[in-house]
Parts: structure tokens; C-alpha cells; sequence
């Protein structure tokens, strides 16, 4: 029997969902094989691999972490949507791409940190990744709340303007790189009171809206 889901669903979105779930299952394995230390090393030569692996494994939990999210977001965009289009698939399979392509980026940051280009690549792959989203929620707002002053259609509009932060924050660390590459990752915790700050402001926005 399917899921009730898809009953509701055409079958070329229901592809989609598959497709990008599939998607970012594998790029989320494939960020840990870079994580490994040789075989058959002394105490030394160990306890030197180990100490290298660290940032391989903060770069593996940071992107590891970053995916989850994404998936997530990507998953609520695309079951909402009653109908697949053109322009849709299109984005979706551009933002899976990038997707995709981002194990190179967190194999740099792993290994080369400390160069601006690497830290303007990861956030700019990122920062595509969540603009695509972001797209995505604007391109379908009609499609699946026809009412801009709906309770869903209100969080919809906050989780617009929460992937949109997310583009700022990330977009003002690509250049901010070339200045200090340590800040411009520091940079990047800005995205937690960055969603927070929107989310109130646009849960107020909604309330008045109601009065």
C-alpha cells in the first residue's frame, strides 16, 4: 500500500523526493571518507595521524550537520507542493547538484583552512544551496497558499526570510574570507540569532497582521 502522501501527490514530484533523498544520503556518507588514519603506525606516528584527522572531523560534523538541515528543509518544500513544473525540477535538480558537489568544498576546509578560497568556496556552495531553497519557497508561494494572510502561509513566509538570512550571512563571509579566514568561519554562527532575530520579527509581523 503507499504512503497517504502520495496519493495527493503527482508522481513526477513523488520522483523528485526519492531522487533528492537518495541525493543527500550519498553526499552525506561521502563526506566521512575522508576521515581515516593509516594502518600498522607506531605511537608517535599515531597520535600525529590523530591530531591531523581533528579538523577532517570538525569539517565532516559541521557539513554533516549543515546537510541534515538542508535535507530537512528541502523535504517540507517539496511535500507541500500539489503539482510538479518545469521550473521546479529545474531548481531542484540545481540545488541537488550542489548538494552533490559538496563534499569537494568540505574536503578543502578540512585540509586548507587557513586559504580564503577555500572558505569562499564552502560558503558560497552553501550559500547557493540555500538561495535555491529560498527560490523555490517564492516561486511555489501561490501554488500552495493562495492566502497571504494564512497561519501556514505566514510560516511559510518566515521560513522564506530564515533561508534568505542564511544567503546574507553566508554571502558576507565570502568576502570577509580574504580578509581573515578564521573570522569568516566564526562568521557563520551569526545564522543562529540571524534565524532567530527573523523568526520573531516575523511571528510579530503576524500577529499584527491578525489584529
Amino acid at each position: 500500500m503507499k504512503p497517504a502522501h502520495l496519493h495527493t501527490r503527482e508522481p513526477g514530484a513523488a520522483r523528485l523526493i526519492a531522487l533528492s533523498d537518495g541525493i543527500y544520503a550519498i553526499a552525506m556518507t561521502i563526506l566521512v571518507i575522508n576521515v581515516a588514519i593509516p594502518a600498522h603506525l607506531d605511537d608517535a606516528a599515531f597520535h600525529k595521524a590523530l591530531a591531523e584527522a581533528l579538523p577532517k572531523v570538525g569539517a565532516f560534523a559541521l557539513s554533516f550537520a549543515l546537510l541534515a538541515g538542508l535535507w530537512r528543509d528541502h523535504r517540507r518544500i517539496l511535500t507541500a507542493l500539489p503539482t510538479e513544473t518545469v521550473a521546479v525540477t529545474r531548481l531542484v535538480l540545481l540545488g541537488l547538484g550542489l548538494v552533490a558537489l559538496l563534499p569537494f568544498p568540505t574536503a578543502l576546509l578540512a585540509q586548507y583552512a587557513s586559504q580564503p578560497e577555500t572558505v569562499a568556496l564552502y560558503a558560497g556552495a552553501m550559500a547557493a544551496i540555500h538561495a535555491v531553497h529560498a527560490i523555490l519557497l517564492l516561486l511555489t508561494q501561490r501554488q500552495v497558499h493562495p492566502s497571504p494572510a494564512s497561519t501556514a502561509a505566514v510560516a511559510r513566509h518566515r521560513f522564506t526570510a530564515q533561508l534568505g538570512a542564511s544567503v546574507l550571512v553566508l554571502g558576507l563571509s565570502i568576502p570577509l574570507a580574504f580578509i581573515n579566514t578564521a573570522a569568516a568561519m566564526w562568521f557563520w554562527l551569526t545564522l543562529i540569532p540571524a534565524h532567530y532575530v527573523v523568526a520573531h520579527h516575523t511571528r510579530r509581523l503576524g500577529s499584527q497582521g491578525k489584529a
